[in-house]
């Protein structure tokens, strides 16, 4: 054979072998230099949202397109979500439109099908709990994909405490609404392994949703909203969390588990070791970042209200919770509505807040944050002081201050710098704009740096420049 001729032909038996198999990207992941942060599509990830009460997948009537393409715009990253293994009803806590409560039995999509037998405490027919609703997964996929399209990533809910009689009366674990008699158990024993036939249904319900989703990137999973409120057992949790980690241990890349540990704050002392990320609701003040920052992970608010409608609330309650270390922070917005998926619908007798310029508002601290080199920095409030008002502060000394104020209407802000030149912008966290900047060479020891006239809060960046 003619030596000239023999690299050619490697070349066509290598070309006829195919193309290689492209690797499916890795899951969002705790970030390996600051595991209090998350690694998102190769780059440093906090994830912020303004999203919809959770109903995206299971109410059949909610156009999740429109309301992932109002997330995007906004420059939010985030959405929360519910399996269906759970939903409420018209009514449920006072919510106008509530996605979480479908408007007809036909309209609930529950990964467990439908039989032909009538009884079902929604008025539609029983459920099985041994056979999938395989147009569910569909729908469950089609979700996902469309928001990792956008960049979004999904926290995906896989169980809710049974909050009161009516919400059991309509759930397929409830004895009542199934074939096969399961869950023959009160409504605060459903998590709590006291029926071997239903704990079984809850794990095969986790591995078919593992399987199902095992190739996208952007999801974590939440064991169970709220438990805290009915009877959902540590061991229980373990256990779901173990059925998780098991199912995925042949994957090459795994997602995070997410535990839903309190409203407000709490300290976690006996953590459950698959758990990587840990939920707190209504978590303003942030005092639950501090006592927990020690276990090295994830800390999140992934839930807000009750507060009124007002977007200070809910703005303040980001940007104290993220500066004070946390990662998430995910806001409830009644505004995204069946009717309205696209988060223009006015918001009346719900429980919170939510629309177009909270949304907008919330992006402003995602970029504000993003302009920092997270990994490196962590809370430090101890070097930055404030007169008049609150503080909060996440530190890379000597380098980079990202500091947020609310209280007063004008705030000096003395921050202890080693010498240097650093600039000084102060952010409006309404409009986004530089309301005041100041480049200055500094001897060392405390500077003051004087804010412009601001209303309710004011956010301040500080780097160094030389």
């Amino acid at each position: 054979m003619c030596k000239a001729t023999f690299p050619v032909l490697l070349v066509l038996l290598l070309a006829c072998e195919g193309p290689a198999i492209a690797q499916a990207p890795k899951p969002l992941a705790l970030h390996p230099e600051n595991p209090h942060y998350l690694l998102f599509r190769g780059k440093p990830a906090v994830l912020v949202t303004s999203g919809e009460h959770y109903g995206a997948v299971l109410n059949l009537d909610f156009d999740y397109v429109p309301y992932l393409d109002a997330l995007k715009s906004a420059g939010l990253n985030l959405t929360r979500t519910f399996s269906g293994t759970y939903r409420e009803v018209a009514g449920s806590f006072g919510i106008t439109e509530n996605t979480l409560a479908p408007a007809a039995a036909d309209r609930f999509a529950c990964p467990w099908a439908r039989t032909s037998t009538p009884g079902a405490g929604d008025g539609g027919a029983k459920f099985d709990l041994g056979r999938w609703n395989e147009a569910y997964f569909a729908r469950l996929r089609g979700f996902v994909g469309e928001a990792g399209r956008r960049g979004i990533v999904v926290e995906l809910c896989l169980f809710c405490t049974l909050y009161d009689d009516k919400l059991w009366a309509v759930n397929p674990m409830n004895a009542a609404n199934n074939t096969a008699g399961i869950g023959k158990v009160s409504r605060k024993e459903v998590y709590a392994l006291k029926e071997p036939g239903l704990t079984a249904a809850q794990e095969a319900l986790v591995r078919k949703v593992v399987a199902e989703l095992r190739d996208f990137d952007n999801l974590y999973y939440e064991i169970c909203n709220e438990p805290y409120f009915g009877g959902v057992t540590r061991p229980w949790t373990a256990r779901i969390a173990r059925t998780i980690a098991a199912a995925e241990a042949s994957l090459p890349g795994r997602h995070l588990i997410a535990q839903n540990i309190a409203n407000g704050s709490a300290k976690i002392d006996d953590p459950v070791p698959e758990v990587s990320i840990f939920n707190f609701h209504y978590a303003s003040p942030p005092d639950t970042v501090k006592i927990n920052f020690g276990l090295g992970k994830v800390l999140a608010d992934d839930e807000t209200g009750f507060k009124g409608k007002g977007d200070f609330w809910y703005r303040r309650e980001g940007w104290e919770f993220l500066l004070a270390g946390g990662a998430i922070y995910s806001s409830l917005d009644y505004s995204f509505t069946c009717r309205r998926p696209d988060g223009t619908a006015p918001i009346t007798t719900s429980p919170g807040g939510g629309g177009r310029a909270l949304r907008r508002q919330l992006a402003i601290l995602k970029t504000f944050l993003e302009s920092f080199e997270l990994v490196r920095m962590s809370p430090n409030p101890g070097c930055v002081k404030v007169k008049p008002g609150t503080v909060r502060a996440l530190v890379e000394e000597g380098s980079a201050y990202a500091i947020y104020v609310h209280g007063g209407g004008r705030a000096d802000v003395t921050i202890d710098l080693p010498a240097g030149s650093y600039r000084a912008e102060w952010i409006n966290t309404k409009t986004g704009g530089t309301d005041r900047r100041e480049d200055f060479r500094h001897a060392g020891g405390v500077r003051s740096i004087g804010s412009p006239a601001y209303s309710e809060d004011v956010a301040l960046r500080v780097k160094r420049v030389d």
